[in-house]
């Protein structure tokens, strides 16, 4: 397919649903070739076949990213299909809610290995390939990175880490990778889901957002695929908040 990513190779790490989907998505639909990873293989493989479906290039790799061999494994099979690497997604990410006096430890960790960990070792084992194409590596982060709801403190520590991470591997890959994180607000990403739940999302929640709506999931891609392309060429260690101005207000009305 033609598009201002043709002949580049895009690999998207929980891509099977939700922002993940839709980031696959739209970069297969601006022509790059995209590796979808996720740890549901059953979506995963009904999301690419629909994309191959459209003529995209696409392929769907099982993988697990809060296990390392699983994370080794991917990132070796997206580069022996590609022939090469141009884009990093780091999005797979998990959430959890508990009482902080019961969660137990293991919920801690795990949360910890699949949202900040994982993202951490595709990076670091991407980061050569993408040296090699003056890639760029994107981590979706989210706005619990800047306030944060009550018992939410492992998916709110992993995501302010990622913004921590972005930073810190744009000095480390200076020159040879560019690296931003986009933080998510409310978005909401039934069209991107298989199952039949449904967010109900009424006035007085879009109203919430100076923007006037909540957020979809294409207005995460739209900004992947900004700071992923040539255009953002002098954009990296930065965090870009989409979250409809909500963030703001928020910090505004307190």
């Amino acid at each position: 397919m033609e598009g201002r990513f043709a002949g580049r190779v895009v690999l998207v790490t929980g891509a099977a649903q939700g922002i993940g989907a839709c980031l696959a998505a739209s970069f297969a639909a601006a022509g790059a070739s995209v590796v979808l990873a996720d740890v549901d293989g059953r979506a995963g493989t009904r999301r690419a076949g629909e994309l191959v479906l459209k003529g995209c290039r696409v392929r769907f790799v099982k993988a697990d990213v809060g296990k390392p061999a699983d994370v080794r494994r991917l990132v070796h099979d997206a580069v022996r299909w590609g022939g090469r690497l141009d884009v990093l997604v780091n999005n797979a990410g998990i959430g959890s809610s508990a009482p902080l006096a019961t969660r137990p430890v293991g919920q801690w960790d795990r949360v910890l290995a699949v949202n900040l960990r994982g993202a951490y070792l595709a990076s670091q084992l991407a980061a050569p390939h993408l040296a090699k194409t003056r890639g760029v590596i994107a981590l979706i982060a989210s706005t619990r990175a800047l306030q944060s709801e009550a018992d939410t403190e492992p998916y709110s520590a992993s995501k302010g880490g990622l913004l921590a991470l972005t930073h810190a591997l744009a000095v480390t890959l200076s020159g040879r990778v560019r690296v931003n994180a986009i933080l998510p607000g409310w978005i909401v990403t039934d069209r991107w889901r298989y199952d039949s739940r449904r967010t109900t999302v009424s006035e007085a929640d879009d109203a919430q957002h100076p923007a006037g709506r909540a957020g979809r999931p294409e207005d995460i891609a739209s900004a992947a695929l900004f700071l992923c392309s040539a255009e953002a060429g002098f954009i990296t260690g930065a965090h870009l908040v989409v979250d409809g101005g909500m963030t703001r207000r928020m910090q505004y009305l307190e």
